[in-house]
């Protein structure tokens, strides 16, 4: 088998873990069938194991509402602090939607953080494919860092993205999220323009589709 059969890399399992049932039941219809996959309805903090938290972020690293506060309250502040330094560092103080970095947390047992923007600050992002840019980010980043790294991550916690403030229908954030890791998982093997237009037509926001929610996510 070729490296380009099989990427270790991308040999991570994703827990799918949210308090709401609505948006559980949203993620069982969309990830059926996909690989390493596990769906939780709880809360990250719960949970015994992962490697990695993602954290759906803003762009400035401002980690004090929503999913984030959580976060901050688990790791400690001290993990804004180097969320911010990075995005400092990195991106010259705003990390742009559709980027994702890899931050160590400090913790023994759960060891880094993905800081994956869905939005520049808290906002509405229904009428955007921002929660597809953010999911596609974060499994890029999670490859490129076990890639390199001597401690690869195994297990990534994610919840759901852009279903607070961002407002995204569960069923829209699910389906978002669902293809960018089939696409993640089943890439091309070439590229050419009848391809680009087909995964534009896939994702269908932020393009010549125009500000609308497709009829069967308007739930």
């Amino acid at each position: 088998m070729t490296a380009d059969q099989k990427d270790v890399a991308k040999e991570f399992r994703l827990i799918l873990i949210d308090p709401n049932q609505g948006l559980c039941n949203a993620f069982q219809k969309h990830f059926d069938g996909l690989p390493n996959i596990e769906i939780i309805k709880g809360r990250f903090e719960e949970l015994p194991e992962f490697d990695c938290m993602v954290s759906a972020a803003n762009s400035f690293g401002l980690m004090d509402g929503g999913v984030d506060l959580a976060i901050s309250h688990f790791f400690g502040w001290q993990l804004m602090d180097r969320v911010q330094a990075k995005i400092l560092e990195e991106f010259l103080g705003e990390q742009s939607v559709g980027t994702s970095i890899i931050v160590e947390t400090g913790h023994e047992k759960h060891p880094f953080l993905a800081h994956t923007p869905t939005m520049r600050v808290p906002m509405e992002i229904v009428h955007t494919d921002n929660v597809y840019k953010a999911m596609w980010a974060m499994l890029l980043a999670v490859r490129r860092h076990n890639q390199v790294s001597d401690r690869p991550i195994k297990i990534v916690a994610c919840p759901g993205l852009g279903t607070g403030v961002g407002q995204v229908p569960y069923p829209e954030a699910a389906r978002q999220m669902a293809m960018a890791y089939r696409n993640f998982h089943f890439p091309p093997h070439r590229i050419d323009w009848p391809y680009a237009s087909f995964r534009q037509e896939q994702i269908r926001f932020g393009g010549d589709y125009g500000f609308r929610i497709p009829p069967e996510t308007n739930l």
